[in-house]
């Protein structure tokens, strides 16, 4: 999607006028807000029409054979999956391939246990789809499924995202926050709870609120893994409620995987370290999540 924007973008540029999310939302139909977070890959597409909509105009635009519409349907129905569209064009799939194989195979054992730490959830609400896919398809059935979620509380004031300029109204920065946290976290909560019902798994998912911003993201496996990485600063123009603003956001670096059990090494320890550093956060200055 970003490679598509910037050659669209280039083609604009030749004719001396500028693509803006406001022109695509008009003629697509899709909201700014969606728009915005498909381009910087912070969402994962859910509706294949909506998506192949935007393809189709950015393909137009950009002076772009039409998009083969199978590979980016694929991407809607298998985000982890090698024959998605190029990834390239997807900047958070590397990071949702890695999430979501790592689920899957811990998806075997009979009771599942998650410790997740992040800004948003939308990495770990969008893995969550294949260990998901493999159950439906037989592949794994776990007897119970635990997931703990530590994100940062909605009466803080995050270090990011934020307005670059001071004296900028905060409050679409912070209310676009919270309306994706709340929407990854809603989202992933009912596909677990569904499994309930159509598999008869035990399954617990909790959310708690931290009084801090995150300064990286991190998954622990079945207390023997972990996956690690942090966040950085990137300044970006956003369109928010179709109104252009500077902010400091949030950009992940690629996903360190780290073992623990059966191993003495220094990954050992640091799966191990890490597992106290959560259960102590969980334990004593987290809230319950509103």
């Amino acid at each position: 999607m970003a490679k598509l924007w910037n050659a669209a973008q280039a083609e604009f540029a030749k004719n001396g006028s500028r693509l803006t999310l406001a022109r695509a939302s008009r003629e697509s139909g899709v909201p700014v807000a969606t728009l915005s977070d498909w381009r910087r890959g912070n969402h994962v597409p859910r509706e294949a029409e909506e998506l192949l909509k935007v393809v189709r105009l950015l393909c137009t635009w950009a002076k772009q054979d039409p998009p083969v519409e199978s590979r980016w349907r694929r991407l809607i129905d298998d985000p982890g999956s090698s024959a998605t569209a190029d990834v390239s064009h997807v900047p958070f799939a590397s990071s949702i391939v890695a999430l979501g194989d790592r689920l899957t195979s811990a998806f075997s054992a009979p009771h599942v246990e998650i410790d997740a730490l992040c800004l948003n959830g939308q990495s770990l609400a969008a893995a969550m789809g294949n260990p998901i896919h493999a159950i439906h398809a037989g592949v794994v059935r776990p007897a119970k499924i635990s997931v703990r979620v530590l994100l940062p509380s909605r009466d803080i004031d995050l270090a990011f995202p934020c307005a670059v300029d001071a004296n900028a109204s905060e409050d679409l920065v912070h209310q676009t926050w919270l309306d994706q946290r709340n929407a990854h976290a809603q989202s992933m909560t009912a596909m677990l709870r569904s499994l309930r019902s159509t598999h008869g798994i035990d399954v617990e998912v909790t959310y708690r609120a931290l009084p801090i911003t995150p300064m990286a993201k991190m998954y622990l496996i079945n207390g023997t893994e972990a996956l690690f990485s942090y966040y950085t600063i990137v300044r970006r123009e956003a369109e928010i409620n179709q109104r252009p603003m500077e902010v400091y956001d949030a950009s992940a670096m690629g996903l360190v995987r780290l073992f623990g059990a059966g191993e003495n090494g220094p990954d050992t320890a640091f799966v191990e370290q890490s597992q106290l550093w959560f259960n102590s956060m969980w334990e004593t200055v987290s809230t319950e999540m509103v």
